[in-house]
């Protein structure tokens, strides 16, 4: 009899738990924070439609926000409040979810530093000329991976879209008196310089390198020729205090010497050939060192670069940028798997790169440039039409069944910031948001994409705010990188997707319902590329400067002798405690005249001024924020 009652007792009690399959559900959120002013997205697996949300104040207990849930999510973009407290999202019959900030510029303050930092520590080599290849694993200058890496472009740009926060970090790399970023490109451009036409040992690497049917290669040094380009560039941005002339033309020199003997000048096809399961034979294009839109980035590099010589020949340059541009507007093929994630961490290469032609050449932009990058948007508004805001594989496949999608959607977010910015688009941007959410934890593991581990915790490699990292790595893979800064592990697999508005299965352990048997890679510098371009590309649409009269109208004319108000907005507040600064740049009557230091004027606002006269002798202008494509500008005609 006694038997009979407990069999009854464990039979009600499991009728409960499937009739109520959300008391163990989690509710899934950035753990980290989100951005004030930008979209906000959480996930509750299981809720109904029309169930009501609050977004509480832990400090307070009070409810700030209120909200109902819609396909099993949830959205509260326009709750912007300007505190340093923590918040949480709380839904009845469920467990609250972690605490999370909301601030300005949350994710660039928490994941800048973090974003460049990794390349610091994952040099396979201190001596950038002397470095032992063979030890390398694929020969490259991040041990992690082979000269396909295009690092030094992806720091470059991530400099150049915020120099002011770079400038401030100092003390870790190099003579203490250059940032550390930029000494961390001068480095890169070091390595690519030295090894640019080397053809010695190296690592084992699963495949070679070469067109079907010729010679092959092991190494691929073409691809330093695409790093010593944005080198070239940025020499004339911001890099001339710290790079000497002979060397930049050093530089330069081996560029126009190799260009069209390694084919820089145009689209690659069929360089790599894989011996890999994932990717077997020879691919179209490929995360190894030909990704499809490459060679529009490093043309357009080098036509910077010459249109500030005497001798440049900027028109050549700019003739093949347009080449590749137009191959990609021709055969980019969004049902094409090996056009798009198939190539998984190069596939942000492509729209980002076309993206780019029309942030520093808008006018030399082939025709469809824009219309392409229409069709790009519209196709990621299909396939991400779902409650992660996942882009999906097909309809029956929505990530790999078997190996890492890091190549997704920590890069896809700076592809969707690009492109967002360019066609105003704020529902791609919304979006481009949930990829980064997705980063943090807002994904069906639940977890952070890095692993929580003691020894990144004790050399503040990890993210503040983040409660749950990934549950597993690969610390001893070929990188070894289980002690760098910022290193990403792994992303859920097609198994672990709900993929459809279905409760969530029930399980004893509330820890089982999400994240079981959560896959793991070994860490990888292109991986982290495509994170360190998703917050280069989020200044994109953020980032402002305005000029202001007295009553703070904004204006776009005055009169000499008046005084403006010089206002940018940007990622500068990393300290909640402290009033930050930053430089702008003035430009008087078209002629670069001077910087001008702006102040933080409120807390948690991200708003920075300063007043400047207009002198007797100015007939106009212009104030910028940014370089090499990612100025924000201002300007005013003087009477």
């Amino acid at each position: 009899m006694k038997k009979k009652r407990i069999l009854y007792l464990l039979y009600v009690i499991g009728w409960w738990l499937m009739s109520y399959p959300q008391v163990f559900a989690q509710i899934l959120v950035n753990q980290a924070g989100y951005n004030r002013g930008e979209a906000k997205h959480f996930v509750c697996l299981g809720a109904k439609d029309g169930a009501k949300f609050k977004i509480v104040n832990t400090a307070s207990g009070r409810v700030e926000f209120q909200g109902e849930i819609v396909n099993q999510e949830g959205w509260f973009t326009a709750f912007n409040p300007v505190s340093k407290d923590e918040f949480r999202v709380e839904i009845e019959g469920y467990n609250a979810s972690v605490p999370f900030w909301i601030a300005d510029h949350l994710i660039e303050k928490l994941s800048s530093k973090l974003g460049y930092e990794f390349f610091i520590d994952v040099r396979g080599s201190e001596d950038p000329i002397n470095a032992n290849l063979p030890k390398v694993y694929g020969g490259g200058p991040s041990r992690d991976g082979g000269a396909y890496g295009l690092e030094t472009i992806f720091e470059c740009l991530q400099y150049a879209s915020n120099p002011s926060l770079y400038d401030r970090w100092k003390t870790e790399f190099g003579d203490k008196n250059t940032p550390d970023l930029i000494d961390l490109i001068l480095w890169h451009a070091e390595f690519a310089y030295a090894h640019v036409a080397y053809q010695g040992p190296v690592g084992s690497r699963h495949g070679s390198l070469g067109y079907e049917g010729q010679s092959r290669m092991n190494y691929d040094y073409w691809n330093l020729l695409d790093q010593l380009s944005v080198v070239c560039a940025a020499y004339h941005d911001f890099l001339k205090p710290y790079l000497p002339r002979e060397k930049y033309l050093k530089y330069r020199q081996v560029c126009h010497e190799k260009w069209t003997q390694y084919d820089r000048h145009k689209v690659v096809r069929y360089w790599t050939y894989s011996n890999k399961w994932v990717d077997a034979g020879f691919q179209e294009f490929n995360e190894m060192g030909n990704a499809y839109g490459q060679s529009v980035f490093s043309n357009l590099f080098m036509y910077l670069c010459e249109k500030n010589e005497p001798d440049g020949k900027p028109q050549q340059y700019l003739a093949w940028a347009q080449e590749s541009a137009k191959d990609i507007i021709q055969h980019w093929d969004f049902n094409n798997p090996r056009h798009m994630w198939w190539i998984r961490n190069a596939e942000h290469i492509t729209p980002q790169a076309l993206a780019y032609f029309l942030l520093i050449a808008p006018e030399h932009a082939p025709q469809g440039t824009k219309e392409k990058l229409q069709a790009w948007a519209v196709h990621m508004h299909q396939k991400t039409n779902n409650f992660w805001k996942y882009r999906v594989h097909s309809e029956t496949e929505w990530a790999h069944p078997k190996t890492k999608e890091l190549g997704g959607a920590p890069a896809l977010g700076g592809s969707m910031f690009a492109v967002a910015h360019l066609l105003n688009d704020l529902r791609l941007r919304d979006i481009g948001w949930a990829q980064v959410d997705f980063v943090f934890g807002v994904n069906p593991v639940g977890a952070h994409l890095s692993n929580k581990s003691p020894e990144r915790l004790a050399i503040n490699g990890y993210w503040e705010g983040v409660e749950k990292g990934w549950p597993s790595a690969h610390p001893n893979g070929y990188g070894m990188l289980g002690k760098v800064r910022g290193t990403l592990d792994g992303s859920p697999l097609d198994k672990d997707f709900q993929k459809s508005a279905s409760p969530t299965p029930i399980s004893n352990d509330p820890k089982d319902l999400i994240g079981k048997d959560a896959y793991a890679t070994e860490g990888w510098c292109v991986s982290n590329r495509g994170w360190q371009a998703t917050l280069t590309f989020s200044t994109l649409g953020s980032h402002r400067v305005t000029l202001l009269d007295a009553s703070e109208k904004e204006i776009k004319q005055t009169k000499v002798g008046q005084t403006v108000i010089i206002e940018l907005k940007a990622a500068l507040n990393m300290d909640w405690n402290k009033v930050e600064k930053g430089l702008v740049t003035l430009k008087i009557n078209g002629k670069k005249s001077d910087t001008l230091e702006v102040t933080e004027t409120g807390e948690n606002t991200g708003i920075f001024r300063a007043t400047y006269k207009i002198l007797t002798d100015c007939r106009s202008l212009e104030v910028a924020y940014g370089t090499l494509g990612f100025a924000q500008k201002a300007a005013l005609s003087v009477k």
